[in-house]
């Protein structure tokens, strides 16, 4: 969903390039070390952060590990920003691209996750090359991740999920855990579950959250 523009967060944005990077050029690499004040913690990634409250949870949670909110809008990016400058969070950084070029900017074999919540379903099938669980992007992914690193996917929206399952599964993707009912999990599955907006909302009204966790290991 797109965000009404918020000027308060264009300037927010435009105010600190330290902690937002905004289009970079996807042929320049990025210095992430250089940006994050524990250069050598784990890297995770989520693709389309919206609001930030599940990476900014993430990580208050996690100092030992640094994180990306890679977010293609302006005032989303403000928003995150907003509750990083406010909380502190040295071990996060706003990226503001687009998801199609993540491994341009990211070194290969450099993030031990990839976080994809509740992403835009692009239900028509003339738009199933933008789905994020599309083949193309999971090359892209397999690029950025380490041998030993995996995604994780979350959405409230049945078609995208099946067609997700079917995707990975095609590219010869292995599963270590599917849900299709999240919040009805193993209560220590539910209690380690860090929750997004949209999340909240739609399992307020009772709605399924669907779940899986996937890598790319070989046999």
């Amino acid at each position: 969903m797109r965000l009404r523009n918020k000027p308060w967060a264009v300037k927010l944005v435009n105010d600190h390039p330290e902690s937002v990077l905004q289009n970079p050029d996807p042929q320049e690499k990025i210095d992430w070390k250089n940006r994050f004040k524990n250069p050598d913690a784990p890297l995770q990634i989520e693709v389309g952060s919206g609001k930030g409250a599940f990476i900014t949870t993430l990580a208050k949670q996690n100092p030992d590990k640094n994180f990306v909110a890679l977010e293609l809008q302006t005032t989303a990016a403000g928003i995150i920003l907003r509750t990083k400058l406010e909380e502190n969070l040295d071990n996060l950084q706003i990226l503001r691209g687009d998801a199609a070029d993540i491994d341009l900017f990211f070194e290969e074999n450099s993030a031990e996750i990839i976080y994809l919540n509740f992403s835009d379903p692009w239900p028509k099938t003339r738009h199933e090359k933008r789905r994020l669980t599309y083949k193309s992007f999971l090359a892209k992914y397999k690029k950025v991740l380490m041998p030993e690193g995996h995604i994780e996917f979350k959405t409230d929206n049945s078609g995208l999920f099946a067609y997700s399952v079917q995707s990975l599964n095609n590219y010869g993707m292995h599963f270590d855990f599917v849900s299709v009912d999240l919040h009805h999990e193993k209560p220590e599955i539910v209690e380690k579950n860090v929750e997004t907006e949209y999340e909240h909302k739609f399992a307020a009204k009772g709605n399924p959250i669907y779940a899986l966790h996937a890598n790319f290991k070989t046999k």
